[in-house]
C-alpha cells in the first residue's frame, strides 16, 4: 500500500487588487481556486498548466512562501497552514524547492560553498568540518567536483548552476522536493541531464517529488502521476501514462494534442482552443473552461463541475458521470 506523505484540501490563495485614492480593495484574482490533492512516498506527481494558471502558486503555497486563503494543508499528519514559524523551520527541513531560473536563486556574493552551507546553518546541522565535507559530497552527488566549491555562480553554465540549486535542496536530506518548471529555462539536451540526474537522485535518497511544469513532454518523461490546471482549478488528474493514452477532459486534450511526436509519417490533428485566457480576477461563472470549449453545454456556463472519478481517473468535466 502507498504511504501518505501529502495531503491537499479545498487550498485557495486570493490576491486582493486593490485601486482609488484611498487605496481600497476592487476585486481579487483567484491564482488557486480550490484544489485538492495528494502526494504519496516516493511519486512525483507532475503538475502542468499554460502561463497563469496557478501552478507555481501552489508551490509556493506548499512551501508556505505565501500564506494560503483558505484550505488544508497537511504533511506527514503535520496541519502546515496553522504552524508557528519556529515549528514551520523543523518542517522545511523535510520540504524543499528547487526554482525555476538557476541565477536568480543563486546569492551572486556567495561562493558556492557558502550557498550550499547555509541550509545546514540555519538548520543547526554539523559542525564546521561536517559541513564542509557534506558540501563537497553532495557536488560530487549533482555532477559537478568538489574543487568547485569555492567558485561564485556567474562562473558557471545554466545547467551547472540548476545541479548546485538541486544540491542545496539536497543538503538537508528532505523527504519532499517542490521542482517549479526546473529546466525550462535550459538548453533542450541540457535539460535532459537535469531530468536524468533529478530521477537518479530520487532513487538514491528516496525522494519524494511535486515536478511542475508548462512542458508535457517533460512531465511524461519524470511523473508518475499528472494533475492539469487551468485558471487556478485542478482539472484532471491520473496515472502519467493514462493520461496521455486517454485524456477526458476537453483543455487535456488540446494540450495533448499541440505536442509534436518526433516521426514525419505520423499525422495528427491539432485542437485549437478557441478565444484567449480569461482573467483570473474574473473567471468564468460555472466550468472555467467553458468559454473556450468546442463541447460547452448549457450546464457548464451555469454550475461548476465536480471532480469525478472516471476509470480512476479524477476529471472536473460535465461530460462525464461516475
Amino acid at each position: 500500500m502507498p504511504e501518505l506523505l501529502l495531503e491537499v484540501k479545498g487550498l485557495k490563495k486570493y490576491f486582493s487588487i486593490n485601486g482609488g485614492i484611498l487605496g481600497r480593495k476592487q476585486g481579487e484574482v483567484k491564482a488557486v481556486d480550490d484544489i485538492s490533492f495528494s502526494v504519496n512516498k516516493g511519486e512525483t506527481l507532475g503538475i502542468v498548466g499554460e502561463s497563469g494558471c496557478g501552478k507555481s502558486t501552489t508551490g509556493r503555497l506548499l512551501m508556505r512562501l505565501i500564506e494560503a486563503s483558505d484550505g488544508s494543508i497537511v504533511f506527514e499528519d503535520k496541519e502546515i497552514t496553522k504552524m508557528s514559524k519556529s515549528e514551520l523551520r523543523k518542517v522545511r527541513r523535510d520540504i524543499q524547492m528547487v526554482f525555476q531560473d538557476p541565477y536568480a536563486s543563486l546569492n551572486p556574493r556567495h561562493s558556492i560553498e557558502q550557498i550550499l552551507e547555509e541550509p545546514l546553518i540555519v538548520h543547526g546541522i554539523g559542525t564546521k568540518e561536517e559541513r564542509r565535507k557534506q558540501v563537497k559530497e553532495m557536488l560530487e552527488v549533482v555532477g559537478l567536483s568538489s574543487y568547485h566549491a569555492k567558485r561564485y555562480p556567474h562562473q558557471f553554465s545554466g545547467g551547472q548552476r540548476q545541479r548546485i540549486g538541486i544540491a542545496r535542496a539536497l543538503m538537508t536530506k528532505p523527504k519532499l522536493i517542490i521542482a517549479d518548471e526546473p529546466v525550462s529555462a535550459l538548453d533542450v539536451s541540457i535539460q535532459a541531464q537535469v531530468l536524468n540526474l533529478m530521477k537518479d537522485i530520487q532513487t538514491e535518497f528516496q525522494l519524494t517529488y511535486i515536478f511542475i511544469a508548462h512542458d508535457l513532454g517533460v512531465v511524461r518523461h519524470i511523473s508518475d502521476r499528472v494533475g492539469v490546471m487551468y485558471l487556478g482549478r485542478l482539472i484532471e488528474l491520473s496515472e502519467g501514462e493514462e493520461l496521455y493514452d486517454n485524456p477526458l477532459h476537453p483543455y487535456t486534450k488540446a494540450l495533448l494534442s499541440a505536442v509534436p511526436i518526433p516521426d514525419p509519417d505520423v499525422k495528427k490533428e491539432t485542437i485549437l482552443i478557441q478565444g484567449d485566457l480569461p482573467s483570473p480576477s474574473n473567471p468564468p461563472s460555472g466550468c472555467a473552461f467553458h468559454t473556450r470549449c468546442s463541447e460547452c453545454m448549457d450546464i457548464c456556463k451555469t454550475t461548476r463541475p465536480k471532480e469525478r472519478v472516471v476509470n480512476g481517473h479524477y476529471v472536473a468535466c460535465h461530460l462525464y458521470k461516475e
